[in-house]
């Protein structure tokens, strides 16, 4: 399953670089020999620019101008973000051959960073959903078992990190799309506070949950990257637990609605003196559905009218379902989200960390629409989505293993926290090893 980048960090890679060891064009190629079509991560790689990119970074370096640490390093993007003259097909038969004009916002503070994008991740279509298996590309594959789920919708961003391919990649986030297939795939998933780093150029699916987020192999690689994406860091919040919030700080479990026992035991265990708290995830979900399907109804209305044979079937019925939700849910949900946010405000008061699984399962089998508990779609975003309602920044770390598939571990916190977050995350890590 090991590309060139499996177990190295964004600090080992920039050593190689600024020792000589390694070059940014030797790693844009090593990225571009790694890419297993087999897989279906990648729906378009962009050689020519990669090398264009990875010669100025080498030539900035060798004359002392160093732009951080993703300077030379290669990245993949999600094709729901526009990459300037490469295509953004958003996994859509609607959009076969449209070239994006300009790169989207997150795709400029990559370049600024001097970060080398090597290509474009598949995506579910339009990223409504999570499977990482409805798209006019096909299925991307998970690379811990081939037949099975890699879990969306930012698919091929989690398994180009999770197989080597890349070490860092970008996705985006609406109910769950970049912590979904990190803990499927076992690597690290963030979705930051919303707006944190700007959606400007990509397509959107709700406006109001969309998030921009980065996927790596470990929460430091993560944090690296949301720095450089986001600007300057706020000052972090040191007001409680111990180093920080770290495990023995001040967290809370969020006991889940439903979960596989295996995949909640392996979970649990990393937070054994954690207060048990629980939320109001049927609420919530209403508040989730009423603004995803109304936002979402709004991006696609006239596509569906006009073109709807264009759509992948899945998408089209829920794209339909969406259709039908009457206006006073939506002026409701947005009254409920304030009544939840100033809820979970407290917790957040209480506590520095809030827990709890990734995934209730561990990843599917490729096709499936239904497992023991209960159908896909309600299942996949079920631990996922009240961050997203809420804005709030969540992080999905690798937690073990259940049956021999990953498990993934989510971690919340406040906005401006985000450090905090990072280094529970980092300790956390050593004891999911052990």
């Amino acid at each position: 399953m090991g590309g060139f980048f499996t177990g190295r960090t964004l600090a080992d890679i920039g050593r190689d670089l600024r020792t000589g060891r390694e070059s940014a064009r030797s790693l844009a190629a090593r990225a571009l020999e790694s890419v297993d079509p087999d897989l279906n991560a990648f729906v378009t790689l962009d050689p020519e620019g990669a090398e264009a990119a990875a010669a100025a970074a080498d030539e900035e370096l060798a004359s002392g101008a160093d732009r951080g640490p993703l300077h030379g390093v290669p990245v993949a993007v999600k094709d729901i973000i526009d990459v300037a003259g490469l295509p953004t097909g958003m996994g859509s038969a609607h959009f076969d051959g449209h070239l994006a004009e300009d790169d989207a916002v997150c795709v400029t503070r990559l370049r600024n960073a001097g970060a080398v994008i090597v290509g474009k991740t598949g995506t579910q279509e339009f990223a409504f959903g999570g499977t990482g298996d409805v798209s006019v590309n096909g299925p991307v594959r998970n690379p811990h078992d081939r037949e099975r789920m890699s879990g969306g919708s930012s698919s091929g961003s989690a398994v180009a990190v999770a197989a080597g391919m890349v070490p860092l990649a970008l996705g985006t986030d609406t109910g769950g799309s970049v912590r979904i297939p990190s803990s499927f795939c076992g690597v690290a998933g963030f979705k930051p506070a919303h707006g944190a780093i700007p959606a400007g150029g990509v397509f959107p699916l709700s406006r109001s949950l969309d998030h921009v987020g980065v996927l790596a192999a470990t929460a430091a690689d993560c944090r690296i990257a949301y720095h450089a994406l986001a600007g300057p860091a706020e000052p972090p919040h040191e007001d409680g637990g111990a180093d920080g919030g770290a495990p023995d700080g001040r967290v809370a479990w969020i006991e889940p609605p439903a979960a596989d026992p295996e995949v909640e035991r392996v979970v649990r265990a990393l937070f054994p003196d954690a207060a048990t708290e629980r939320i109001d995830f049927t609420g919530l979900r209403q508040v989730f559905l009423a603004i995803q399907f109304s936002e979402a109804h709004d991006v696609h209305a006239e596509r569906v009218a006009e073109a709807p044979g264009l759509y992948q079937p899945v998408t089209l019925a829920r794209l339909e379902k969406a259709a039908q939700m009457p206006g006073w849910r939506l002026v409701r949900a947005l009254r409920e989200r304030d009544r939840y946010a100033r809820e979970i405000a407290g917790l957040l008061d209480r506590y520095d960390l809030l827990a709890m699984p990734t995934m209730p399962i561990t990843a599917p089998r490729i096709g499936a629409t239904e497992v023991e508990l209960g159908p896909l779609t309600a299942l996949l975003v079920s631990l996922t989505f009240p961050w997203n309602v809420l804005g709030l920044p969540a992080l999905s770390v690798p937690a073990g293993t259940a049956a021999g598939l990953p498990v993934g571990a989510q971690l919340i916190t406040r906005p401006g926290a985000e450090d905090l977050l990072f280094r529970a995350a980092e300790r956390l890590a050593g004891s999911a090893q052990r």
